[in-house]
């Protein structure tokens, strides 16, 4: 991205089981001269890294013209866009993107019925945090850690760790057994994770109950890395 990029929200694109998010991100050259090109977001994603664009595919003298061309094309021409986007793309890229975003996806919905909807309270009572209540937050917790750490690592990297630890075992989310093969990756990166113990992570919950409220709903409800 340069400094001089604007970007502006023009359609929601369903592919498959999943919602792209679709910009159109506009700059202006050293020459004076005006490009244009669609971007594309995962829905599971809020990362910039997650998206992947087309080509320049406007080039006007000033950026009113490239929005009257981009405001004039219609969603099946934008989905025409996307598929152009994902069938020309690294196929290896895209693949580790997508391995990697299936696996945010799955622990976040995990992570989710985990915790309930406690990030949504105007308040949090720690006297009144029940222990069974508490080690749910505190399963929860934990895979968000592993969520949070997931979406740091980039796409290729996450793929060769997921062949790694599966043996060259491949993951297919359609299947009955994506489930299974998740969990041996996610088990296995939570063990090398510095996590805090139970007891631990107890004290410092009812100390600062509100920080992780509030980490809980950056990361369940805005959908963004805290």
């Amino acid at each position: 991205m340069t400094l001089s990029e604007r970007r502006r929200s023009v359609a929601f694109i369903q592919k498959d089981s999943e919602s792209w998010a679709c910009f159109l991100v506009t700059f202006v050259t050293q020459a004076g001269e005006w490009r244009g090109y669609f971007s594309f977001r995962p829905g599971y994603s809020e990362l910039s890294e997650d998206e992947i664009r087309t080509a320049d595919i406007f080039i006007e003298s000033s950026e009113a013209e490239i929005h009257e061309k981009a405001i004039g094309l219609g969603k099946p021409l934008l989905a025409g866009l996307l598929d152009s986007v994902l069938n020309t793309g690294s196929s290896r890229g895209l693949v580790g993107q997508q391995l990697r975003g299936q696996f945010r996806r799955l622990l976040q919905e995990n992570s989710q019925d985990i915790a309930g909807g406690w990030a949504e309270d105007e308040a949090v009572p720690p006297n009144d945090v029940e222990l069974d209540r508490l080690r749910s937050l505190y399963s929860s917790y934990r895979l968000d850690q592993v969520s949070h750490f997931i979406s740091l690592i980039t796409p290729d990297n996450f793929e060769d760790t997921v062949d790694e630890i599966l043996a060259g075992e491949s993951i297919d989310f359609l299947s009955k057994d994506r489930v299974q093969f998740a969990m041996m990756v996610v088990d296995y990166i939570e063990q090398l994770l510095p996590l805090p113990d139970f007891e631990s992570w107890v004290k410092d919950f009812l100390t600062h109950p509100e920080v992780y409220q509030l980490y809980t709903h950056t990361l369940h409800r805005e959908g963004r890395l805290p």
